[in-house]
Parts: structure tokens; sequence; C-alpha cells
């Protein structure tokens, strides 16, 4: 991870022989991040990243955890509130602690080095990997159902399609970012145009009288609080992004302002839509064909838009696709600034000097997040990530009511009532604790990898003075990288 003591700073920062203008004035100047989002970027940026694969598949996930159509809907609108209370808890950190990272960046200012970097060794291992091949599976799903209707679908093709979406995107990401991100425009008129399909279609049906799916709303429900933690695992995943503007506050004009503003415009809408799009779903589907279909949204396609049924799996599909493009563009910056800091290998911080993208970091995560695709249970990897990402969730939120204690002279541009991060933290610590003994396996995984970065911390970070020997390896793996990805070493920023 950090290079550490041994060989001189002129060593190990040496450019890459023969590659373009790195020593030129311009590129050893700092960089700064310019501001140039404005409020309908930052609300944007919520909806593009929220709005994914979650609500075409998640639904099944509540229903069958919850038990009922009215607790399952009820685990929605709380959802959606939750991550609301979640996000004016981050508005607080990110506009206190204006720096890079999200919860790592804030994890580091309040507990210190190894509490951050077991979170970036999680995001790197578990939930961000697990992400991608959550969307890439689901994208996968969607395109090869209508070519099986009424049978199963072949496992083998569904990994196979996902692993060539993850290759893929990968690749136009290290390619050209300016391509990803204008493609993005395109999926996201796809993601809002098939909710308004399922809605609108929904509505209709309900308007008509077919109500009888409503009748005895919360017959059956579950009163086993475990399986109510687990339920809001699955629904939380599809609110899943809220976040993420604070990775970019840097980037924001007038934070202070247009942040909050964001968070109350974008969550409110999205928990608005994906409450209406399960009214829609349950007033066509019966609980029983819910759990029935793989793809839900093809199956409430083919009941309720006759020859025009192929445009709801093709919107799906190009939905995920969407989805998992933005998240790989997003999360492989979260590894590259760890490695930047100097707690991941060097190698993972170097920039493709031909298209200015962090290469190896992407590559780093494609490779990952092939390797998440040995199940396609999408719930079951759902669990797996959703637990550890509400730890850390719950760790940052400890970590603003830490700071509120220790530190309560900092300057706090927004500065919530104290109940809303105390409430928000019950709730996470109910999340953390309830499923431990409905999914132990699921648990226990994330426990154990968190685990496996405390020995991995004071291994290749905490211990400096590594022998001579291990410099010149690490040294020699880096410079191998940059010859392989014609990438070179960025200038450390404060």
């Amino acid at each position: 991870m950090a290079s550490g003591g041994g060989i001189p700073e002129s060593e190990t920062t040496e450019p890459l022989t023969g590659t373009a203008d790195e020593g030129s004035e311009e590129n050893s100047s700092r960089v700064k991040l310019k501001k140039e989002l404005g409020l309908l970027e930052g609300v944007s940026i919520i909806l593009g990243i929220i709005i994914g694969s979650g609500i075409f598949v998640s639904p099944k996930g509540v229903l069958a955890t919850t038990g009922s159509v009215g607790l399952s809907l009820v685990v929605w609108v709380v959802c959606g509130l939750l991550s609301m209370v979640g996000a004016l808890c981050y508005a607080e950190l990110g506009t206190s602690i204006p720096k890079s990272g999200g919860d790592y960046a804030y994890i580091h200012e309040g507990f210190g080095s190894l509490p951050a970097f077991l979170f970036l060794w999680d995001a790197n291992l578990i939930f961000v990997p697990t992400t991608n091949a959550i969307m890439a599976l689901t994208f996968a799903k969607y395109v090869i159902q209508p070519f099986f209707p009424g049978c199963d679908m072949p496992q083998s093709a569904i990994r196979l399609i996902a692993a060539l979406a993850i290759c893929f995107l990968t690749f136009i990401n290290c390619w050209n970012v300016r391509i990803t991100t204008k493609v993005q425009d395109v999926f996201m008129v796809t993601k809002v145009t098939a909710l308004l399909i399922i809605i609108a279609a929904g509505m209709t049906h309900l308007a008509y009288g077919h109500n009888e799916n409503f009748n005895n709303a919360f017959e059956g429900s579950t009163t086993d609080p475990g399986q109510v933690a687990i339920s809001f695992y699955t629904g939380i995943y599809s609110y899943a992004g809220w976040n993420y503007l604070n990775f970019m506050t840097e980037e924001l004009k007038e934070p202070y302002k247009n942040l909050p503003r964001a968070i109350y415009i974008s969550l409110p809408l999205v928990t608005v839509v994906y409450v209406l799009a399960n009214v829609a779903y349950l007033a066509v589907l019966s609980p029983n064909e819910m759990m029935a279909s793989d793809a839900i949204a093809v199956t409430f396609g083919d009941q309720m838009l006759g020859s025009f049924s192929w445009i709801m799996p093709l919107f799906v599909a190009l939905s995920a696709f969407g989805g998992l493009s933005v998240h790989i563009m997003t999360s492989s910056r979260l590894c590259f600034v760890g490695a930047r800091q100097g707690h991941f290998p060097d190698f993972l911080a170097l920039i493709n000097y031909k298209c200015s993208t962090p290469a190896t970091s992407l590559v780093f995560l494609g490779l990952l997040s092939l390797c998440y695709l040995f199940t396609t249970n999408i719930y079951s990897l759902i669990e797996y990530s959703s637990f550890v990402e509400s730890m850390f969730i719950f760790v940052t939120i400890s970590c603003l009511l830490y700071m509120r204690w220790k530190r309560p002279d900092i300057v706090r541009p927004i500065k919530i009532n104290l109940i809303i991060p105390i409430t928000f933290l019950l709730v996470c610590g109910f999340l953390v604790l309830m499923p431990v003994y409905v999914r132990p396996r699921e648990v226990g995984a994330g426990v154990a990898i968190t685990a496996t970065g405390i020995p991995a911390y004071f291994l290749f970070v905490y211990w400096r003075n590594k022998p001579e020997c291990i410099q010149r390896f690490l040294l020699k793996v880096t410079r191998g990288v940059q010859i392989l990805t014609l990438s070179v070493r960025e200038d450390k920023v404060d």
C-alpha cells in the first residue's frame, strides 16, 4: 500500500521515461477542481445514481421478507425517509469537512487512519464490486428474459453477458470519460421513461377497479425484527446513492445552499416515484406472480403493454446498463483517492496520460466485480453488501456525533438538529444488529472480510520502514503497471 521508507522520494515519484509532458509546467502545477455544478446538476447527479436497477429488482425482495403488500409499501416509504435523514447528516459532514472521499474523509477526520482504511478496504472489496455485479446481473437477466418466456434462464448465459457488460464499460471508462458522461443523458431518459410507463399503466389499471391485491393489505405481515431489517436492506439498496453528491462538494457552487437544496428536491421526488411504481406493480401483479417472476418489470409489461411489451425489458436493461456505467466511473475515484493518500498500492493512483483516466483503479475494480459473478442470486448479494455498507454508515454518523462532542467549535455552515443524527444512528444500529441471526452467513462473511483489513493495515500502511528489497519490489510493480497501462503518477494534492 504506502511505500514507506527505504527509497528516496525522488526515486519513488520519478516519472516514467518517455511519457508525454509529465514534467511540463502545465502538468506540474497544482490542479484545482472547478466549481461548475449548480443546483440542477446536483439534483441530476443524485437522481442519476439512485434511479438504477434497484427499483426493477428490489420489490420482489421487499415483498418476500415483509410477507404482505401493506408492510412492503410501508418499508418503501420509510426507506425514502431514512435516505433523506441520512443525506441531511451527510450534508453537515460534507460542508464542515469539505474534502474529497466522502465517508473515507469523514471517518479519517473523526476516528483516524485505521477506521478510514477499513472503510476503504470494505468499499473496494465488498460493496463497490458487489453493486457492480448486481447491476450487471440485472442487465443480463432483462436482456435474455424475452428469449426464455415461461422457463428458467441459463445461469451461464447470465454470467457471460454480465461479465461482458462489466468489461466493456470498464474499457469505455478507461478510454474516454466525456463519452461516458454524454451517454448518461440517454440512459437517464430511459430510466425515467420506464418508470413513467409503469406508473401510468398501473394507475390506469387501478382506476378501472382492479384493487383486489390491496384487500387485507397487512395480512401475513412478518413480526420477526430480523426479517424486517432484511427488507429494509433490500429497499435501501434501491435508494443507494443519496450520499454520492458529497464526493463532489468541492465542485458544487455555493455548496452550503445547493447541497441541502438538492437533497430536499431529489429524495422526496425519488420516494414518491418509487412508492407509486410499487403500487403500480401490485395493482397489476398479485404477490404470488411477483414472487414467481425473475424480471418483474418484464412480467408487468407482458400483462399491460400487449404488442409493445418488448419496450419494458429494453428500457430496464438500458437503465441497469447506465447505472452500471456511472457507478464504475464514480466508484473508481474512491479507490484512486485511497491510493493517492497511501492507503492502497501506488499503482492504483496512476493516471493514463493519453486519456487522463484512473485506468489502473478502473481495471482493478472491474476484475473484483467479475469475481462476484460466482452467483446469480441478486438478493443474496444485496443483503451481503448492504450489511457492510450500513455498518460503515453507522460509523460515519457516529463520527458526526463524536465531532459535535470533541470539536464543537469547527465551522458548520449546515448544522442539523441533534435529534436527527441520533435517530438515524439508532436505525442504523437496528439494521446492523438484527440480521445477525437471520442471515448469519452473509453477516459473517462481511465481518470476516472487514477483519482481514486490520492485519493488512499494519502490514502495508502502518509499517513504514520496510526492507529495501520490498520497497524495490513495490516500485518495480508500479513501474510495470505504468508501462502496461500507459499511466503516470498524479502529484499529491493536499
